[in-house]
């Protein structure tokens, strides 16, 4: 393919996004006019204060903005309208289904209750299936930087939201706050039926990724970057299945790699790992999931079949029903057979 065709492919090519924090998708604009609309004070003058303001040079610089970034997301509009802009964009670059984070902890301590924030995220997904057919699945995460009983006090709280919660994940600093901290709330959650999933193995070693897979039991790996480094941790990850959830500039934005032609995403496919394109925090990070495509589609002169594939591990790789996987895989198909550029 030309560049321009690749581009062409990307933008219009059927995908699923697998991680993606909501309150990550707060654009300076959107955090600008809550900040107004609620009478929280914020440190920045202007919109462009907020966005000079985007820049990090790892992973606590980031969540230390994000953090108060939060502080405008008070009611359950603020929580129904940053979901609907999300989704918004995501319908723009073609994605077809979403599995997204959302940090309660960060507003119950706030004094914002958790029915709020659920509902207002809820709300703003099911209207989206209705207007745009964009499926969804939600994922509660614990803090890790927070000790387990507050998680297992947060997942109290969403016991009576368990029907619109899929599955719970781990975020957050993740350097000295392994995996198995949360051994016992992760055993909880899945007693209860839901899916597990961890960040691991973006700043933090390989042995966060086997902890991940052998105390956790996750159904799924976030970032999983520093696997590449475990040559039988690789070996091991392909042979199950596990898919990868790797949000490229994400890890240019906080120093994970060096230059965007470091993304692990090709080497990841080429040792057999069930990778994926994902934009984690995109307001923060420079772009949504198409965004993410591009980069690394450029930098690392991806084919056609390896854009392909991994559109079609964002589907298998989803909490979906395997009926609702299979007609995701279809449209795919059906794309590409029909593509011309």
């Amino acid at each position: 393919m030309t560049p321009d065709q690749r581009t062409a492919y990307i933008d219009r090519l059927p995908k699923a996004e697998l991680h993606l924090h909501i309150e990550g998708s707060l654009e300076p604009e959107m955090l600008f006019a809550l900040a107004q609309r609620n009478h929280v004070d914020i440190p920045f003058a202007s919109v462009e204060d907020i966005r000079n303001a985007y820049n990090f040079s790892n992973l606590q610089d980031f969540l230390d903005i994000y953090y108060q970034g939060m502080a405008v997301l008070l009611k359950a509009q603020d929580f129904y309208d940053l979901t609907w802009a999300y989704l918004e964009r995501a319908h723009d670059d073609h994605v077809r289904h979403v599995e997204i984070f959302f940090d309660p902890q960060g507003h119950t301590e706030r004094g914002v209750p958790f029915a709020d924030v659920i509902t207002g995220i809820s709300d703003a997904l099911a209207d989206g299936e209705k207007q745009w057919g964009i499926t969804s699945r939600l994922i509660l995460c614990f803090l890790r930087h927070l000790d387990e009983a507050a998680a297992q006090a947060t997942l109290d709280e969403a016991l009576p939201y368990l029907d619109r919660i899929a599955g719970v994940g781990l975020d957050s600093s993740e350097m000295g706050h392994p995996p198995s901290k949360f051994a016992n709330v992760f055993a909880r959650a899945k007693s209860l039926g839901l899916k597990l999933v961890a960040h691991a193995g973006e700043e933090g070693p390989p042995e966060y990724v086997h902890e991940a897979l052998d105390v956790l039991h996750v159904d799924r790996i976030d970032h999983g970057n520093r696997a590449m480094e475990d040559s039988a941790l690789v070996t091991r990850l392909a042979g199950e299945g596990m898919t990868l959830t790797v949000c490229p500039l994400s890890n240019l934005k906080l120093c994970v790699i060096g230059d965007i032609a470091d993304s692990p995403v090709k080497q990841m496919l080429g040792s057999g790992l069930k990778a994926t394109v994902n934009s984690d925090d995109p307001a923060y990070f420079g772009g949504y999931v198409n965004a993410n495509f591009h980069a690394i589609a450029s930098a690392l002169d991806l084919s056609r079949e390896q854009l392909r594939t991994l559109a079609r591990n964002s589907f298998t790789g989803s909490f979906l029903p395997p009926d609702q996987i299979a007609h995701l895989l279809a449209e795919i198909d059906h794309f590409d057979a029909h593509f011309a550029g």
